[in-house]
């Protein structure tokens, strides 16, 4: 047993305290917590870790002594450390950016700024339970920077997404042995804000059969025809800006999706190759889009040969009449604005490709050829959040139930 010594305080309370060594340990650089290298040797360079335990009995210093001594043999002693949580996300998301896309990292950065704001100051180590349910409840409630037709609370889709982010990054310093628990691990969000939220949002389901042939028909010798029927055909928008003319093969009718072009923050263009596996995928083109295809290039061709040297000619798809590339946020404004012009529904551009994957699966499309045309790995997930079924798609299942008003076979 270490040494413990008798402190007597200038108010004259007796206190106990000792030192207790508790091994060594790589040191670390404070701002980016790597580990640091001896030039000399390449090994990394040791500290002497050390805890300071004061009570108000021996007895207790001595019972503290023991816990620590037993947590260092069997592995489960955690070190004081002075990180805070958003220096804890900093490293975190460090390292996760040696693996995942920039837009990504940007997404979990955007998701993470509620976090940051609330508990990002706090000690990594003294974070608890009941300030993680702060959190969440703030983010409900007041969590909006910018307040939306008077609601100031994030929705509970947003706050779920925020509170997934933390949970990773504190399962990450579990593991790193930098925390004892996981303080947000059950921290939820209350069935009845779910509930209320659903009862509140407006219901905006994907166009039906008809307001998809009204749009077709209305949109026939708009410039972007094409490129919208790209999106029709259930494209994602960042595929359909991505999408070059090289992609297209009009002797085989096919399309290569191997590039996006998307916007992170609203205002930055990011290209780069599909997210996943699955997402780079050859789709046959249906005659419709085939022609209407041919039709834009050479519309491209002639505003070329109009405009001479001032024309940019970048090799996309989706541009202007200048040769310039279309971000989403173009694309997004044109069809809205068609829309009010063929007086439909507005529905956002992303919601065609659950239209289109909606109609598929109506018509008898095989599951795993709809998961490789939507350029989803898993076909549960274009199942559960693409496929939306609307009455009139179930109007066949209640005529199916009609049958049982038949007569039986045989009387």
């Amino acid at each position: 047993m270490a040494e413990i010594k008798k402190i007597v305080l200038g108010s004259g309370k007796v206190r106990y305290r000792t030192v207790v060594d508790i091994g060594y340990s790589p040191k670390t650089d404070p701002v980016s917590g790597e580990v640091i290298i001896d030039e000399a040797t390449g090994k990394p360079v040791m500290k002497r870790n050390q805890l300071t335990i004061t009570k108000d009995k021996r007895k207790e210093v001595e019972a503290e002594v023991d816990r620590i001594r037993g947590q260092k043999a069997n592995g489960t002693l955690i070190l004081p450390n002075e990180l805070s949580v958003g220096e804890w996300l900093d490293r975190w998301l460090a390292k996760l950016a040696e693996d995942l896309e920039v837009t990504t990292i940007n997404s979990y950065e955007t998701t993470l700024k509620p976090v940051r704001k609330k508990l990002g100051h706090i000690r990594l180590q003294e974070l608890t339970e009941e300030q993680v349910e702060e959190l969440r409840d703030w983010m409900l409630t007041e969590g909006r920077v910018r307040p939306r037709n008077g609601q100031r609370g994030l929705s509970t889709t947003t706050v779920d997404m925020a509170l997934g982010r933390l949970k990773e990054a504190l399962n990450r310093a579990v593991t790193k042995r930098l925390v004892a628990i996981n303080a947000a691990e059950n921290v939820s969000i209350p069935r009845r804000a779910r509930k209320a939220e659903r009862k509140a949002r407006p219901k905006v389901l994907p166009w039906t059969v008809d307001e998809v042939r009204i749009f077709v028909a209305g949109i026939l010798d708009e410039r972007l025809y094409a490129p919208l029927l790209l999106g029709l055909m259930g494209l994602r928008p960042a595929e359909v800006c991505g999408l070059r003319w090289e992609d297209v093969d009009f002797e085989a009718r096919t399309i290569s999706i191997e590039n996006t072009r998307t916007l992170m923050n609203n205002n930055e263009v990011v290209e780069k190759e599909p997210k996943s596996e699955a997402g780079e995928r050859d789709l046959p083109m249906p005659a419709l889009l085939n022609e209407a295809l041919r039709k834009f290039r050479a519309r491209q061709a002639a505003e070329k040969l109009a405009l001479g040297a001032d024309y940019v000619d970048r090799g996309y798809v989706t541009v202007n009449e200048t040769g310039e590339v279309l971000k989403v946020r173009h694309l997004r404004v044109e069809a809205y604005r068609l829309m009010a012009l063929l007086g439909l529904r507005r529905v956002r551009l992303y919601d065609a490709r659950a239209w289109c994957l909606t109609y598929l699966a109506n018509n008898g499309v095989p599951d795993h050829i709809l998961a490789r045309w939507a350029g989803h790995a898993n076909v549960k997930t274009t199942k559960k959040w693409y496929v939306k079924p609307g009455v009139e798609d179930l109007r066949g299942a209640a005529d199916t139930w009609d049958g049982l008003s038949e007569a039986p076979a045989g009387t």
